[in-house]
């Protein structure tokens, strides 16, 4: 082990592809594909308790990082769902701290989010597999930043479930749960 890791970055930070292959992007839709799988296995067997710890000091509990997931790709669907029908649409991006910290995000069941994860992604990576090239080549705007091609927005979102899980299975890791 790595004597000291950042753990708000423990896959390491997103960096942006300077070109996107048809193999790269196979290969980030099967881990969108896979994602609920690998949520669902990083929280088995964890007790309230467990799901109620930070996994990095002042950072959110396992429950809510289960629950922002969700929250956050529902937002990358529907942008991909935009931008494959309007022209370059602008997008509104939303507080995800603050989303973080409303009733639902720090006390419902994991269990809740890991069946709407399961149920959008089942859906995105259908989408996501009956687009073209030219559809993937399609934009949106963000306001902060700028342009965005579908096809970097799967690479981001396939790397956000990598991170995410990892922020889980590596506390789990180190409380040796």
């Amino acid at each position: 082990m790595i004597w000291y890791m950042d753990l708000r970055y423990p896959i390491g930070k997103f960096a942006w592809p300077a070109s996107v292959t048809p193999r790269m992007r196979s290969e980030w839709i099967a881990e969108i594909a896979s994602a609920p799988a690998a949520f669902r296995e990083a929280v088995r067997g964890l007790d309230d308790a467990q799901l109620n710890t930070p996994y990095r000091p002042e950072g959110w509990t396992v429950r809510q990082v289960i629950h922002h997931v969700p929250d956050s790709h529902m937002n990358s669907y529907i942008r991909f769902r935009l931008a494959l029908t309007e022209d370059e649409p602008a997008i509104k991006p939303y507080a995800e701290a603050r989303f973080a910290e409303l009733a639902d995000a720090r006390l419902a069941p994991v269990e809740v989010s890991l069946q709407l994860l399961e149920n959008l992604h089942f859906r995105w990576v259908m989408l996501l597999r009956s687009m073209s090239e030219a559809d993937f080549a399609r934009t949106f705007r963000h306001p902060e930043l700028g342009t965005l091609r579908l096809d970097s927005n799967l690479a981001l979102y396939a790397w956000h479930g990598r991170h995410h899980a990892a922020h889980i299975t590596q506390l789990r890791q180190r409380n040796r749960w």
